[in-house]
């Protein structure tokens, strides 16, 4: 099935002479990297198409390489390729059913089918991991800089290959384009992982106010004023979320953002054992079973959505005694 699948992505790749890429709102290193070493992919495999890659850029993700300005002529006969995204309302910059054909290639439990081939796979660490398997089972050809791109994506969603989707397909990937293409992994990381003094600071804002709950569930408030105050954006305060695993009070904890921009409160909920997209689905958000995210219009809502998280956070660790 899957080998079919890959058949059917080149094929569309090859046939069109316009292809345009999109990835998730708010994106992260996982979306960002996919879609962009995807485009370099393709661009040394066939160098003679316009491919383009789109979205609102991020100026933390800058030196991952340039997001394309979207007009709409890119929409008259192209081929759209979404990664990393599961529903058709968090695609970014551009109108899905505009295109002439559209491809999926996600790593997020189904929501809805709104392209003509979709590729899931659930079981894939990352969007890049995709984009990896997808490039070494067919003829495109794989370019040092896209393997930087893709490297970094698979990383950063495995939180350095700690998260239980890290399988051994993911490694022998990893292993493959370290073997063919020789890529700089600690100057990635660097890159990856290097912060300025203002987001520690922030950091410690975050520890300092989270409420942690008798079932261990812990969350914080984070408005637009103390954004202001720290010099951070709500994409900053949303990422901070990764940084607070392994506490031992703690099994499923969130980050409520304002995020005076696209005028709504943004979610990002993680956990150690309490399954959390099943509740956040149930508040129009979604996700993987210990990392989910959800966007909300008032803080009565993000209210509702906690009760339910620690009632998880309870019946999770009722069963578990």
């Amino acid at each position: 099935m899957t080998n079919r699948v890959f058949k059917k992505i080149y094929q569309q790749i090859k046939k069109y002479d316009t292809i345009v890429i999109a990835r998730h709102v708010g994106p992260d290193p996982d979306a960002v990297g996919s879609s962009i070493a995807l485009k370099e992919i393709i661009l040394n495999t066939f160098p003679n198409k316009k491919v383009y890659v789109v979205g609102c850029p991020v100026s933390k993700f800058r030196y991952m390489g340039v997001i394309d300005k979207f007009t709409e002529d890119m929409y008259q006969k192209s081929l759209l390729i979404v990664t990393d995204t599961p529903d058709k309302k968090r695609v970014d910059g551009v109108d899905t059913d505009l295109f002439s054909y559209k491809v999926k290639i996600d790593h997020h439990p189904f929501i809805e089918k709104f392209a003509d081939i979709e590729w899931i796979d659930e079981n894939a660490s990352s969007a890049s991991q995709m984009i990896m398997e997808l490039t070494f089972s067919t003829p495109l050809k794989m370019t040092k800089s896209a393997a930087e791109k893709l490297y970094i994506g698979l990383v950063a969603d495995t939180n350095r290959f700690l998260f239980y989707y890290t399988t051994p397909k993911t490694f022998a990937l990893v292993s493959r384009l370290l073997k063919e293409t020789n890529i700089d992994c600690p100057a990635l990381y660097e890159k990856l992982y290097t912060r300025p003094y203002k987001e520690i600071k922030f950091e410690g804002y975050i520890t300092d106010h989270f409420t942690v709950t008798e079932n261990g569930f812990a969350y914080v408030k984070v408005t637009d004023e103390i954004l202001e105050a720290y010099g951070v954006d709500a994409a900053t305060s949303g990422n901070m979320v990764n940084e607070f695993n392994y506490i031992d009070e703690i099994i499923a904890w969130a980050i409520f953002t304002v995020d005076k921009n696209n005028e709504n409160i943004r979610g990002s909920i993680r956990s150690r054992g309490p399954i959390i997209n099943e509740v956040a689905s149930h508040h129009g958000g979604g996700g993987h079973i210990y990392a989910s995210g959800v966007r909300l219009k008032t803080f009565d809502e993000v209210d509702a959505l906690i009760r339910d998280l620690d009632e998880a956070c309870k019946e999770y660790k009722k069963g578990m005694e």
